[in-house]
């Protein structure tokens, strides 16, 4: 049986964003499909049906697992889409990188500002509140791995309490529903370009687990 992997891009990017991690993971002989989402002017969650799409297509011209790997807002995509999707027998294991789970401060900043979360909608589905209404489980029946950065290379992250990437804090990546969890020293903007990252990511999705 092959074993796919899609891969889901964060805020204001593209799939392109993601082909360092396609590469570094079709190395381990993953098959690996980056999606294009509107996660700049659209609620995160209004992809959910795109990537739905997605595993349905790839379900149907193969026998295969499917793996589930996103960076920031996509790893949050990521959780909506197992709490919806019917294609329950096809989903493997899934990884979250630099995820804010529990909402993000930064979004929560930009709300201050007249009309800025109104062009930039996908910031506005990062705030708590939001994330909180749509009832994400913290438990799936698929297993999850968070990986975190720690390295605040970027201004903004000056501007956040707390250790974090840059963007995102530490303590929004953890959830209890997470099967293993790691912290690595890089930002918010490179760390899913690193092959460190996908090394962890792989073992997560050989075996469930980051480390032996």
């Amino acid at each position: 049986m092959s074993e796919q992997v899609l891969l889901l891009h964060g805020f204001n990017k593209s799939s392109c964003d993601m082909q360092p991690l396609a590469r570094n993971l079709e190395s381990y002989g993953y098959e690996c499909q980056s999606l294009n989402l509107p996660l700049t002017r659209r609620e995160f969650d209004f992809s959910t049906a795109l990537v739905e799409n997605a595993l349905y297509d790839i379900a149907s011209k193969k026998d295969t697992k499917i793996h589930l790997v996103g960076h920031s807002t996509g790893g949050l995509l990521l959780r909506n889409v197992l709490k919806e999707t019917e294609a329950i027998q096809s989903i493997g294991r899934c990884v979250q990188i630099a995820t804010p789970n529990r909402g993000s401060q930064l979004a929560h900043m930009a709300s201050k500002i007249m009309g800025y979360t109104q062009y930039f909608r996908t910031l506005k589905s990062l705030h708590s509140t939001y994330i909180e209404k749509l009832k994400l489980p913290d438990t799936t029946p698929f297993p999850i791995g968070g990986i975190a950065g720690t390295r605040n290379n970027v201004w903004l992250g000056k501007l956040l309490p707390g250790e974090n990437d840059g963007l995102v804090e530490l303590a929004s990546v953890h959830y209890p529903g997470l099967s293993d969890f790691v912290t690595l020293h890089y930002g918010h903007l490179e760390i899913h370009h690193k092959p460190e990252v996908a090394d962890l990511t792989a073992h997560f999705l050989q075996t469930g687990r980051f480390h032996d």
